[in-house]
């Protein structure tokens, strides 16, 4: 019981001084307004990501079927 309360207690810890570091990279892209670029970049890759998964789930599910 000892172990898993020093193991809780650790891991507030590291929590506490992530939260304290500001992240200059998203002030500055912010900033620069270049953080809509990198949003745009990312919701681009989750959607290919998706479409996909949705494309690769259909293939799978006619190959099932036997057509």
């Amino acid at each position: 019981m000892r172990k898993i309360s020093l193991l809780i207690l650790m891991l507030l810890t590291v929590a506490a001084k992530a939260q304290e570091a500001q992240p200059e990279m998203a002030d500055t892209f912010r900033s620069q307004g270049k953080i809509y670029v990198v949003v745009l970049v990312l919701a681009t890759i989750f959607a290919g990501i998706i479409l996909y998964l949705v494309r690769l789930d259909r293939k799978i599910s006619k190959l099932e079927k036997g057509n």
